[in-house]
Parts: structure tokens; sequence; C-alpha cells
């Protein structure tokens, strides 16, 4: 079961949540999201990182320019939540958000089951249970999950990694370091019993 904080937009949360067991870092970029940063800041929040915490870039963006300038960020990994491309031989990994109804677009490395996009809507666990058995890849579940229901969706729901923002914040984009440790020791308790 991996952890992942998303929605970073400081060094210090990033490294708080590195500190409290997160396995991931997302951090917003190229988005109108109130959780996006510039692309430099992103450099600077996943440069304080171990080499050993999965920084990942978030993005809804549609334009390839876009795109390039994010991939030179050197990310592990490009969170899509838009239909666009990545070229195969960029070496970095994609995930595909999709929403309940929809299909993962083609070219994906893992599938982020997601109702949300940060805005706390709960995730559909008939959709994401499908998602899990059907796709052949990894999945990872988001929407709407804090440190009070992370635990049953992880024991209902089986995904390989779980997705947090909102859900753990004072205001959008500052994380709550109390409620992110009570999110990560949720999915540790949750893990230990599957």
């Amino acid at each position: 079961m991996r952890i992942k904080i998303c929605g970073i937009t400081t060094v210090r949360d990033a490294l708080t949540a590195e500190e409290l067991g997160a396995d991931a870092i997302g951090v917003v970029v190229c988005s109108d999201s109130p959780r996006s940063v510039p692309v430099k800041r992103a450099k600077e929040i996943f440069a304080a990182l171990k080499p050993t915490t999965m920084k990942v870039c978030v993005t809804d963006t549609r334009s390839e320019s876009d795109l390039e300038v994010i991939m030179h960020v050197k990310p592990d990994a490009i969170q899509l939540h838009s239909g666009i491309g990545v070229p195969d031989k960029c070496g970095i990994r994609v995930i595909r958000a999709v929403r309940p109804g929809e299909e993962p677009v083609p070219g994906y490395n893992m599938v982020l089951v997601d109702g949300s996009c940060g805005n706390g809507t709960p995730y559909d666990s008939d959709f994401a249970i499908r998602m899990v058995r059907e796709t052949g890849a990894p999945v990872i579940l988001a929407g709407g999950l804090n440190p009070e229901n992370v635990e049953d969706a992880i024991r209902t729901i089986s995904p390989s990694a779980v997705d947090v923002s909102s859900g753990v914040e004072k205001s959008p984009g500052i994380k709550d370091p109390k409620r992110v440790a009570e999110f990560i020791r949720h999915c540790r308790e949750a893990e230990a019993c599957l």
C-alpha cells in the first residue's frame, strides 16, 4: 500500500509528509486549481525530497507545450486529468485519472480513480472496485478520503495506493500535519489487516 499526499505547495509541507511516512508527493502544475504552483516551485519541492519518495506532477493541461515544461521538472510520474498523450520514450510513468463512468485513456502505468479532483467529493466504491478488477494496472484511490474514512476504503476497495489532498488540509494547499499523520497511521493499520 502506497500513500500519496497531493496538492503540496511548499517544501515544508512536502518534507513533513515525507517524514510522517508518505511514499509519494503530488504537486499540481499548469492548472487553475488553488493548489497549482509554478513549475519552478515544483522543482524546488522535488529537489528537497529523498530519492526514494515518488515525485508526481499533477495536471489537467491539454497543452503539449505545458507538458514539455512539466517533463523538464523530471518527476517520477505525471498524473493526467486530461486525454493528452505522453511520449512513450520519455521515461516518466503516467498516472491516468478517471472519473466514474469513464474508461482510462490508453497509455498509462497506473490508474487514479477520482471523482473529486481535490474538492472532497467521495469516491464511487462500485466504480473503484471495477477498476481494480479490470484495468490490469495498479489503481490509486482518491476522492473524499480523510483520516476518518481511509481504513474502510482500503478494506473495501483494496487499491494499490491511496491519494489525499483536501482531506488533510487546513486550507487549500496548506496541509495539517496532525491530519497527515492520522491519515498515514490509518492507512498502515488497514494495510496490516489485509
